[in-house]
Order: C-alpha cells, then structure tokens, then sequence
C-alpha cells in the first residue's frame, strides 16, 4: 500500500509529469485539490474513488489518507503544483509516516517559474538576478515575513498567494526601502487559456491588478522588465509578420 502525494503542476494539465500521469491512470483512489484540472481527474480508472479536497481540513484530509493507506488502497493525492512548494505536503508525508502508511512524492511543475514564464517572465536572468527568494502571501500581515530583509535582498521576489493582500504587500516593502518604481507584476491563472498579466512600478501593482483573478503570484525585480521587453519584441515581430 502506498500513498502517493503527486504534484499536478501550475494549472495546464499538460505540464503533469509522465510519472504523475502513470500513477493517475492507475490509482485505487485519488484526492484532487480544488484546482487541479479536471481533465486531469478524468484521468483516473471508471472505478477508482475520487474524493475532491474541498471543505476538507488539513487534520481531516491527513486522516483521510491514512485511513486510504490502511484500506490497502493504492492512493494518489494530487496536488497543485509541487506537494512540497506551499503545497503542504511535507505535513501530510509526516503524517503517514507517523502512521507507518508507505508514501512517495512525486514532484510537479511549481509556479515558482512555470507561472512568471507564462507571462515571458524569468525568474532569472544573466546580469539581472542571479537568486529567487519566495514568500506566501498569506504570511503577509503576520510576523513570519521579515520585510526589511526582503526588502533589501537583491533578485527576484516571488509572492504566492498574495493577491488579497497586494496593495499591502507592496506598501511594507517600500515602507522598508524598496525603491517603488522596483518593476513588479501580477500574472493570474497562469499557464491557462484565461491567464492574464500586469506588469507597472510597485507602487502602482495593486491598482494595475485589480480584477484579475486567483490564483495569482506577485513577481518584484528587474526580471520583470525582460520580459516587458520580450512581450514588446513578440508584438513586433507578430506585426512585422503580417506586414510582410
């Protein structure tokens, strides 16, 4: 018996893992995060149970796979993007340890890079950033964000879930030194067909994503003025296309 904590990547079903796609294709049981794509669900065997995460607890859901190992069922828990990338899976891996229930992970695309590429953005980039430090942006208002450091450390800052808490977000980190004209962006529901993106001056992030949608990650750094460019240079070279 085995449970396996399975990264589903970014959003695109595409960017699943081969192995990830194997183990879907043959599970007993699957439980799926709320954000997974449901092709990928559709994935699983006509017999298999399939258990969506939603209005689940974390207590409960450990629980719940605990008690799927014991069954002796051969167990998939799909994950958003890596398990272990804000994914909570280091929690649940130690609570089936604790258990004595057989778990593997297998990881998955984070949105770390796969979200800000989507939008032409690289985390990093020769002579512009050469470190990524990430941050959660529902530690935005506590006391686990030290924004003093975050503000003086140099490359790309990338905040997940943070869109709530943008104007907030960016507000503290030029309260503690970061220039607000630093470049910064929003892109949501990256990798998908919907996806959208904005990118201004830090100061001005919040007004500029008002209307976008979670999930969403914030990007803060020079990179993102590469991949204004890059946009730029798509643009162009689409209308020189079509000129010619």
């Amino acid at each position: 018996m085995t449970v396996w904590l399975v990264g589903a990547g970014p959003g695109d079903p595409g960017l699943i893992t081969a192995r990830g796609l194997d183990l879907i294709r043959s599970c007993e049981a699957l439980v799926y995060d709320v954000l997974v794509a449901p092709e990928l669900v559709a994935e699983a065997p006509d017999d298999a149970l399939l258990i969506s995460r939603e209005d689940i607890g974390q207590a409960e859901l450990n629980e719940l796979l605990v008690d799927l190992g014991r069954r002796g069922l051969e167990t998939v828990r799909l994950k958003g993007g890596d398990p272990f990338v804000f994914g909570r899976g280091g929690e649940e891996a130690l609570a089936l340890a604790a258990a004595g229930i057989a778990c593997e992970v297998v990881p998955g695309v984070s949105a770390i890079s796969a979200v800000p590429a989507s939008a032409g953005i690289p985390v990093t980039h020769r002579g512009v950033s050469a470190q990524v430090t990430l941050v959660s942006g529902h530690s935005a208002y506590g006391d686990d964000l030290d924004y003093a450091h975050l503000a003086a450390t140099s490359g790309t800052l990338v905040v997940f879930m943070g869109l709530a808490h943008l104007s907030g977000i960016a507000a503290r980190l030029i309260e503690h030194g970061r220039s607000p004209d630093t470049p910064a962006a929003v892109v949501s529901r990256g990798t998908l067909p919907d996806g959208r993106s904005v990118s201004g001056a830090l100061h001005e992030v919040a007004a500029l994503a008002e209307g976008l949608e979670s999930p969403a990650l914030l990007v803060v750094g020079d990179v993102v003025a590469v991949g204004d460019y890059l946009a730029s240079a798509l643009v162009s070279n689409r209308a020189g296309a079509v000129a010619s």
